[in-house]
């Protein structure tokens, strides 16, 4: 039986994660790949949904679309990947996984604003990031940002973003979690 397209995109997408995700998260110690298999470990841990499954594996997909990403970073420029990756998505999946992976930056500079102890666990990459992306919101930028109708999915997106930063952490392999990335595809 012939492979649809649109799953033929998917498993292009896991492949570019398969091998492009090989490389090193930024300054983290882990690697890309295990990055987003330590996000969707945590979200399927604590029970989330097919499509929030996918954005959290797939959150950072610009940074491996991009192949100016990690020259950019170092260079200190923002390149938008939260955009770039949620526009990248945008042809498999709808809102309920774009609009996560878009707004988890988003989110971050949000929880800065809210919660006094966010900050403090953030990795130093994290904070390096952080003001290369405009830093904390001000009040109206957070009353604005959780007013949007994904806020609180790219909420829980950024706090398993920021514990999948583990070299120890035991995952499944990229392969089991396909079957979430199917269950979440537009259709």
């Amino acid at each position: 039986m012939p492979v649809s397209p649109v799953i033929a995109r998917l498993d292009a997408v896991f492949a570019m994660l398969e091998t492009a995700g090989r490389n090193q998260y930024g300054e983290e110690a882990v690697s890309q790949l295990q990055h987003a298999l330590q996000a969707a470990t945590l979200a399927e841990a604590e029970g989330a949904p097919a499509d929030l499954i996918a954005a959290a594996l797939l959150h950072d997909i610009g940074h491996i679309t991009d192949p100016e990403f990690e020259a950019a970073m170092a260079r200190g420029e923002d390149r938008w990947h939260e955009n770039l990756g949620a526009d990248f998505l945008s042809g498999l999946f709808g809102a309920n996984v774009t609009e996560p992976v878009r707004m988890h930056v988003p989110a971050k500079r949000y929880l800065c604003a809210v919660d006094p102890d966010y900050m403090a666990k953030l990795s130093p990459a994290s904070v390096k990031s952080l003001n290369l992306q405009g830093g904390a919101f001000n009040g109206n930028d957070a009353c604005a940002f959780i007013a949007q109708p994904h806020a609180a999915a790219a909420i829980r997106v950024r706090r398993w973003d920021d514990r999948a930063k583990d070299p120890n952490l035991a995952t499944a392999d990229l392969s089991h979690f396909r079957s979430y990335a199917i269950a979440a595809l537009k259709r």
